[in-house]
């Protein structure tokens, strides 16, 4: 029995081929647990919107684009002025932007920067709101700062650091299938393009247009002074080393979010802590939000300048950091009002701070409902199911037997499975461009193993020994790799172009004939084998 296994095994390997590759491609699909998943996108997955999950959200790795997933779209500028070609001479750098930050409201020197792209060409950028290109002119010619050119807008240096900010800042979300990219609109203009799934409209422009600078402030008597000072930037954001999961909190404790800081940032942050008073012995009582005049001293935690929690520090944590034993596990937590917060802290020190912020009011915002993201995807499935069955009906209309139509319809299903397990290994979002490539990969699929049957079991005689069998389906698979050969070599510009609405398409598309080609096409050849040749 063993001996016979093995035969069988040998001579249609193919066949056992394609149900292992069905297989684990099923395992992958509906794993909990895939390679190439972020594994702590669902960390902070609460920030999505409160909703039943969908089938394929709740017991699938499948992500889906706004398109078939629902969600927000918004392309829109990154807010501020930039002047070039300046020449600021011998004078140092950091005191020009400090002097240029004078001359305008709300502003800080951080809302300055001076830049020296690849050309070599100094550029000036602000991106404080108060800034206009006539107020910018008018502060460089105070300056005696010359330049060649003042215009609205920021350098390609901070636009792509918004990018891969606001992409960390989704991620870190749990918004798994978020994509954000730059677009170049026909007069030059240069944008940012997010795609946002499963989150409306008003939850997306708090996550993409707040700055997100979080830095930890101590607010103290000072002695010298006489009066309460706050001592900013303590920590900031490169401080910390390690940041964990937004917690809940409970009746001792508040709403928190973990974090280790790196040792240079603990060392300093435990010498300002004494030095003020924080940590002193038996801890400090902080009534910053009733009584900040008579308060002890305070951790003050600030986003985005305003102070969103303040608390002392118990006895405990800061006889470890007087003694110094702290420093070796330098664990702190921040807490706040309420798990919300926690959540939006925890997303902000994982993504970083803007450099510059996203005026989406001269944007373009879209939304997508869930619910009609949801009916897509049904019409999608809908209409993929008549397609076989149309091909399985014209097909047995063509031979005059179903044996030959119901291998292409698992053929052609066992393709469509493993397209959709490879893009769960990808984290790649299926849109209506790949769903397109689906179909397409089910055309030329059938085509193929029209191919095959024509020239095994059509013409004027089938091939019922294995040698005729051999002959003609090694000409059928000639045919079938040449013609794979060329998809490849036309969709293969459009899967390596930065043409998104298309690269779906072409990615998957490639994908499926190749798969084809190695695994389902030679696996029909198997089944037709077994079914007309002679033993």
């Amino acid at each position: 029995m063993i001996v016979d296994a093995y035969k069988s095994v040998r001579k249609y390997w193919r066949i056992y081929l394609l149900v292992i590759v069905s297989i684990i491609s099923i395992a992958v699909l509906f794993s909990p647990v895939v390679p190439g998943l972020d594994a702590g996108s669902n960390n902070a997955n609460t920030t999505v919107q409160d909703r039943e999950p969908t089938f394929a959200e709740k017991y699938t790795g499948l992500q889906f684009s706004i398109e078939l997933g629902g969600g927000t779209r918004i392309r829109a500028p990154i807010d501020g002025v930039t002047a070039e070609g300046i020449d600021i001479g011998d004078r140092d750098r950091g005191e020009v932007e400090r002097q240029i930050a004078e001359d305008f409201n709300n502003t800080s020197p951080t809302d300055v920067a001076i830049r020296t792209p690849d050309d070599g060409e100094n550029t000036v950028e602000i991106t404080s709101g108060e800034a206009t290109t006539e107020s910018l002119t008018e502060s460089l010619d105070s300056q005696n700062v010359s330049y060649d050119e003042v215009r609205n807008g920021v350098t390609e240096e901070t636009r792509q650091q918004a990018v891969e900010i606001l992409q960390s800042r989704i991620d870190a979300a749990g918004l798994s299938g978020g994509d954000v990219r730059q677009v170049e609109l026909q007069n030059g203009e240069r944008l940012v393009l997010l795609e946002v799934p499963n989150l409306d409209r008003s939850e997306t422009i708090e996550l993409v247009t707040t700055k997100g600078e979080v830095r930890i402030d101590i607010y103290y008597f000072d002695q010298e002074q006489g009066e309460y000072v706050t001592r900013e930037g303590v920590l900031t954001q490169d401080d910390f080393r390690t940041i964990g999961s937004p917690r809940q909190g409970d009746d001792v404790q508040p709403p928190n979010v973990p974090v280790t800081l790196e040792p240079q940032a603990a060392e300093d942050f435990a010498d300002a802590t004494v030095e003020t008073g924080v940590a002193r012995t038996g801890g400090s009582t902080c009534q910053y939000d009733r009584a900040p005049d008579e308060t002890q001293p305070c951790l003050l935690t600030v986003v985005d300048g305003d102070v969103v929690y303040s608390a002392g520090m118990n006895g405990r944590l800061a006889t470890s950091i007087q003694s110094g034993t702290w420093e070796e596990s330098p664990d702190f937590i921040l807490q706040t009002q309420s798990f919300t917060e926690a959540q939006d802290l925890s997303v902000n020190l994982q993504s970083g701070g803007l450099p510059a912020p996203l005026n989406v009011d001269q944007g373009e915002i879209s939304f997508v409902a869930p619910e009609q993201g949801e009916d897509f995807r049904i019409i999608a499935l809908i209409i993929g199911i008549m397609s076989t069955l149309a091909v399985a009906t014209s097909v047995s209309l063509r031979y005059g037997k179903a044996r030959v139509a119901a291998p292409m319809v698992f053929t052609a299903l066992a393709e469509v499975l493993v397209l959709l397990a490879i893009a769960t290994v990808l984290s790649y979002p299926i849109d209506v461009a790949v769903v397109a490539g689906f179909i397409a990969v089910i055309g030329t699929g059938v085509d193929d193993l029209i191919i095959i049957a024509d020239r095994i079991i059509g013409g004027d005689s089938i091939a019922s020994s294995n040698r005729l069998f051999a002959r003609r389906f090694r000409k059928a698979l000639w045919v079938i790799m040449s013609a794979a050969g060329s998809t490849i070599l036309a969709l293969g510009p459009l899967a390596v172009l930065e043409l998104r609405e298309l690269q779906g398409f072409a990615i998957f598309t490639i994908i499926g004939v190749i798969v084809g080609v190695l695994v389902t096409r030679p696996a029909y050849g198997d089944i037709l084998r077994i079914l007309y040749t002679r033993k």
